[in-house]
């Protein structure tokens, strides 16, 4: 077994976000912060959001929504997860916390953003505060600025997983000029390169698009394998859908000397670790090797 601790320990330092609230946690603590101060402001009483069936991002705003007075409608693709909801422990955690769900299909989720759908929801559920899918806007990635501070500027690389750009946003517009910012997106296309720059100015970024394993929720044999004997070792849990995959990346990208001798690298868990769950119920279903912590 590779020594991950040892690893660890001599080139990488892995910025435990994921401890920084018990259910709001990691990036998406950062990322609602300053919306839900918004929507305080607007005097609005109500927080609509979309997501899919184990979305980190719905769990949060569900807890959010619990832990500082708003109600929260999610809307779910998906019109056959009505009948699951206590099925899905994404969606039963969410239910319990309050939110309400609408569950759409696919194809009208696709419409989401356009503005008879908003004004369907708006005649639906009243006034309220829009927050993406995903969580990604201005005000997001605003508080992913702060998940870097002084003790972080001496690193020379700093790596986070990619989901809808926010959270790389954020810290490429707080990093140092002479740190690089590798993000590994856990989706396939090139489509991010795009959303990220309506963000940023700085070109000191880059995202490494071979550690996606097939594609968003998508694993295999080894990619679990690496995520229990990181925990047996190390003691950190890492999610299979964003972080687990990061933390894969650069231990590759180690092996093959992608960074520099002697580089400080900063590795950024972002959380998600409520996602493991969901992910070990469709690997029991399939006879797959399953991941060694829940929540």
């Amino acid at each position: 077994m590779k020594n991950y601790k040892s690893v660890i320990q001599n080139r990488l330092i892995l910025l435990p976000e994921y401890k920084n609230h018990p259910f709001i946690s990691g990036n998406k603590l950062r990322k609602l912060k300053y919306n839900v101060l918004k929507a305080k402001d607007m005097g609005l009483k109500t927080i609509v959001t979309f997501g899919g069936a184990f979305s980190n991002h719905i769990a949060a705003t569900a807890a959010a929504g619990k832990e500082y007075g708003f109600k929260t409608i999610g809307v779910i693709r998906g019109e056959e997860l009505v009948s699951k909801i206590d099925e899905n422990p994404t969606l039963a955690f969410a239910k319990d916390l309050g939110m309400q769900f609408k569950f759409v299909s696919r194809s009208a989720y696709r419409e989401k953003s356009s503005e008879l759908f908003l004004n369907q929801l708006e005649q639906e559920f009243g006034a309220f505060y829009l927050l993406p899918e995903g969580g990604t806007n201005e005000l997001a990635v605003k508080g992913c600025e702060e998940i870097l501070c002084d003790s972080t500027k001496d690193f020379d690389f700093i790596c986070v997983p990619v989901g809808t750009g926010g959270t790389i946003s954020g810290l490429i517009n707080a990093s140092e000029p002479r740190q690089t910012i590798l993000g590994f997106p856990a989706l396939k296309g090139e489509f991010l390169q795009n959303d990220i720059t309506t963000f940023v100015t700085k070109t000191n970024w880059k995202l490494i698009h071979d550690y996606h394993f097939g594609g968003y929720a998508k694993v295999n044999y080894e990619l679990i394998q690496f995520l229990n004997s990181f925990y047996e070792e190390t003691q950190i849990p890492l999610d299979p859908i964003y972080t687990g995959k990061m933390v894969y990346g650069v231990y590759d990208l180690l092996e093959k000397g992608y960074f520099p001798e002697n580089s400080k690298i900063l590795l950024v868990h972002t959380g998600g670790l409520q996602g493991i769950k969901g992910m070990n119920q469709k690997l029991k279903k399939k006879g797959s090797t399953t991941i060694n912590y829940e929540v």
